[in-house]
Parts: C-alpha cells; structure tokens; sequence
C-alpha cells in the first residue's frame, strides 16, 4: 500500500510512502522489546540529558521541520515554527523536572520502610493526529520516554513526513535505536500492535470514533490507554467583561490553526447586554485575518488539511442555516479552503451547536444570564474547556466547580501548556498528559514495603 502526501494549499504531492508489511512492523515491535531493557535501566541523568539534546535539535531545525508541517497540513508558516519551538519546551520542561517527578514517595506505616517508587513499564504505543503534527507526539514522548519507557509511533498517513522527521530528531539527539521508532502503517495493523507483548500501554489523540475503536482493543487485551478526544468548548462573555480584550482572545481562540484544534473555542455564549458589541468588533476582526500563501510570515489563515474536512464543515454551515441560523460573515469553500464563516442565532440542535466543528467556524448564542450561559455551556457531549470572560474573578473562580470540564480558564483561551495537566471528561476522553500527571500515566507505581 502507498500512503501520499498532498500540499492541501496548492495541491502538490509532497511524498510518497510505502507501507510496512505485517512482518516488519513486527521487526519494529520486537526491536522496541529489545531496547526498553537497556534502556529502562539506564540513569534518569542519562536519559534528560538527551531529552535536553532533543530541544536542542528541534531549535537548530525549526525552519525545516516548519516548512515540512506546513506543507503537509496546511497551517501558516508563522504558526508551525511555533509549534516546533513549543515541542523543544515540553524537551525543557521535563529534562528539569524528571528528577522530582519520579522519585521515590515515601509513606509511614507499620513497616521499617515503605515507598512508592515509579518504574518504566515498556512500549508505549502512539495514535496521533495531523492538526500539530509535531506537539502532539512530543506532548506524549517526552515524558514518556525520559520515563524508561519506548515509543512507538502510528501517525495519521498525511503528515508521514512529519512522522520521519520526528523519528530523526531523536536519532540525531542520540538516543539508543529502539527507543522511538515510527511505522508507516494503515489502521488495519492496530489491533496487532496493540495485542504484541512489546506493547504495554496506548495512548490516542484523535476523533471519538477511532478512541472508541482503540479503547476497545485496549480493553481487549488489558493494556492501558489514554485518550484526549474532541471537543466544543465555550467561550463565555459576561456583560461586565472588557470586550476588546476578549473579542482579540476569540479570534485566536477560534482561527488558530484555521480552527482546527480540538481545545478551540466553538460556541461563543455571550449575555444580552454585550452581544451586538461582541458580535460587530468580533465580525471587523474576523474579517481583518489575511488568508493567502501558508508559506508567507503574514498569512494568519490558512486552508483545512483536506478536501474532505472543508466539504464536512461545509456541510456543517449548510444544515445550521437550515435549521435557522443566522450567516453573519463568510460561509463560502473553495476546495481545501474554508472562509473564516460567523454563524448567529445558534441554539440546541442545531450542527454549530451540538457537533465539533473542526475549521474556521464561530457559532455565536445568546444568552439572558450567567446561569443560562453555563447551561448552554454543558449542554454537550464534549468535556475539554471552557473560557470566562469578566472583570468578576472571584465570581469566576465560584463557579469553577460547576463546569464539568477538564479545564477552566478566566480571561484567557484553553491552551495546554506543560506545565498545567491537560485533558477531558465526558467524550472529550479520559487521562491526562503534561506537567506530571502525564508522566504519571505510564509508570508503575510499585509499592516497595520493608518490615526488618
């Protein structure tokens, strides 16, 4: 089988790849077996010591591996060097911390001594998405890896080159052959890896559909999975908020990455009180984005990664208008591009309202109070985040606990950052990745007891 991979902005190929057979997909499992009993041996110095020369190699390559997640998925240039340089943070972030992290937990009981330490627990196998080609593998393989464990990488087939270029960063950092290894392989190997003793864990980024399908081969053979989901976050604005800063929050919350983000704002609730303000400043911003040539600095809009994700949002705009939404700005498609698109009036049950829409589009809903606007807010199948606007903190910070997300932000988009656990509830997935829940997650916490 032979996996392309296409230019979405002007349509050229930008690879070819060959599929792996069965059987070397299974050279790479055993390879992986093989290296994690050296490699779970060695110092934790040892290991954060290459994780620091990762950082390294990503910062010495930014351009590069940049114009490689640009070419394949479509996102402005401006953008993917961003992500580059987030990825050689996360390699920061935990070649500093490991050590406190990972260490011993000692607890007081009957016994002389007893403790919890945090042993590696082998293969860790990687289903990752192509919206941040780059972040979402190293959000995983960074603490993952300097935990004693290896990686195996299964990536979605249009950011293969992406994949290769990964792979090669942590060859040139110098870690030991094994530790991470990609496969160029379709869907239909998954329930092999996962089942392959080499394999001791699986972690998903990706649509509900493909974590249903993974949790379910996960459970077949008891092997731990994480999931981190969808998502149809709010965006909350309430009357006494300052408007200017939240509409320039807003638009990046929601065209970053054309949209394309699991943990991008979706649903703008805003009180009556500022709704046509909100709406008329959100409207000239929108509309000020300059969409154009990905590879230029000033382009800040870009196209979907694939024909099929615009016709899929375009269908999206098309049923909410039908249902009585309001078009306020753009709504057109031409190919792989999508216009920044407004839809108003938006209520339940309608596509903008109760379904990830995964583009430059903004459903914006009105609400008569803060209590209605929490209740629009929870009312979906998703559990990412959620965002407050207002000059009340304190209020804000009351109602925390009444938001059944995964992460609440006041005055500010939901952004994962290594240093904040990040990850959902609901069919937003389950587990967490970053700061160090997510190094927690594949470690065996082993109970060590001492009675002299």
């Amino acid at each position: 089988m032979e996996f392309y991979s296409t230019n979405p902005y002007n349509g050229e190929q930008v690879g070819k790849y060959t599929a792996q057979t069965p059987n070397e997909t299974t050279q790479v499992l055993e390879l992986s077996a093989k290296a994690f009993k050296d490699w779970s041996k060695q110092p934790l110095s040892f290991r954060t010591e290459l994780l620091q020369k990762a950082a390294q190699v990503l910062r010495d390559n930014v351009e590069e591996y940049a114009k490689m997640i640009t070419q394949e998925m479509g996102k402005p240039i401006s953008e993917s060097r961003a992500e580059v340089n987030k990825c050689a943070w996360v390699c920061d972030y935990y070649a500093e911390n490991a050590e406190e992290f990972l260490a011993s937990e000692e607890i007081k009981t009957d016994a002389t001594h007893s403790y919890v330490r945090h042993d590696p627990i082998g293969g860790v196998f990687a289903i990752m998405p192509w919206n941040f080609p780059f972040w979402q593998v190293f959000r995983f393989a960074a603490p993952t890896l300097t935990a004693g464990n290896t990686g195996i990488l299964k990536h979605a087939p249009n950011v293969f080159g992406c994949a290769l270029m990964i792979e090669e960063v942590f060859e040139k950092a110098g870690y030991p052959k094994g530790v991470f290894q990609n496969l160029i392989v379709h869907h239909d190997q998954t329930e092999m890896i996962i089942a392959h003793d080499a394999v001791q864990a699986v972690t998903l980024t990706g649509s509900e559909a493909a974590g249903s399908a993974v949790s379910q081969l996960s459970g077949k053979y008891i092997k731990k999975s994480l999931l981190e989901l969808g998502g149809n976050n709010s965006f909350i604005v309430w009357e006494d908020a300052d408007i200017d800063r939240a509409v320039k929050t807003a638009v990046s919350a929601r065209m970053l990455n054309c949209g394309q983000s699991c943990i991008a704002a979706k649903r703008f609730i805003l009180l009556e009180g500022i709704y046509d303000e909100f709406v008329s400043k959100f409207k000239a911003a929108v509309s000020d984005l300059k969409a154009g040539d990905v590879m230029e600095d000033t382009t800040q809009v870009g196209t979907l990664a694939r024909k099929d994700l615009a016709d899929q949002l375009q269908s999206q705009v098309k049923r909410s208008l039908e249902h009585g939404a309001e078009l306020l700005l753009g709504g057109e498609q031409n190919e792989c591009f999508h216009q920044p698109t407004i839809l108003g009036n938006v209520k339940p049950g309608m596509p903008a309202f109760d379904e990830e829409t995964f583009g430059p589009l903004a459903a914006i809903i009105k609400a008569k109070s803060i209590e209605e606007a929490f209740e629009f807010s929870e009312k979906s199948k998703f559990g990412l985040g959620t965002t407050v606007f207002t000059k009340d903190i304190q209020k804000a910070m009351e109602m925390a606990g009444s938001v059944s997300d995964g992460a609440y932000f006041v005055n500010e988009l939901v952004k994962s950052d290594p240093r904040l656990p990040f990850g959902g509830t609901k069919r937003s997935g389950y587990g967490r990745e970053l700061a160090k829940e997510g190094m927690m997650e594949f470690v065996n916490k082993k109970t060590v007891y001492v009675k002299a």
